[in-house]
C-alpha cells in the first residue's frame, strides 16, 4: 500500500525549529528529525542549527555516507511544495559561485598582496 506524499510550504516549515519539533529541508525533501537528535553522530546542535530551514548545502558539505542516506528514509515526511522547490542547478550554482570566490579568488588576491608587502619590505631593508 502506497502512502500518499504531503506537500508542506517553506513557510510551514520554517515554524519546525527547536527540540521538541525539528524538520529540515534537503533536496526538497522534508524531515521530521526530532526523533533523531540524540542519536546523530554529530550531535543535535547540528541538527538544531539547520531546523527549520534548507539544510542541502550544509548536508552536501559533511559529504554523508550511503548509510546515512539510507536511514534519512525513515525520517521523510514529505516534499516542498512544487512551487518552492529549488532546482538542483539554481542551488550548485549559487553555492558554487560563493565557494568559487571563497576557495581561490580570496586567497589568490591575499597572496598577490602580500608578495608585494613582502617585496617593498625587502628592498627598502637592503638600501
Amino acid at each position: 500500500m502506497a502512502t500518499e506524499m504531503k506537500f508542506f510550504t517553506r513557510e510551514e516549515v520554517k515554524s519546525k525549529k527547536n527540540s521538541n519539533n525539528a524538520w529540515i529541508i534537503i533536496h526538497n525533501s522534508i524531515y521530521n528529525v526530532t526523533d533523531f537528535l540524540n542519536e546523530h553522530p554529530g550531535g543535535e546542535e547540528v541538527l538544531l542549527e539547520q531546523a527549520g530551514k534548507d539544510g542541502t548545502e550544509a548536508f552536501e558539505d559533511v559529504g554523508h555516507s550511503a548509510n546515512a542516506k539510507e536511514i534519512m528514509k525513515k525520517y521523510k515526511i514529505g516534499e516542498v511544495v512544487e512551487s518552492q522547490k529549488m532546482s538542483s542547478n539554481a542551488t550548485s550554482d549559487t553555492n558554487g559561485n560563493e565557494s568559487f570566490w571563497k576557495s581561490w579568488i580570496i586567497p589568490i588576491a591575499l597572496s598577490v598582496v602580500m608578495t608585494i608587502i613582502y617585496r617593498f619590505y625587502v628592498s627598502t631593508q637592503g638600501h
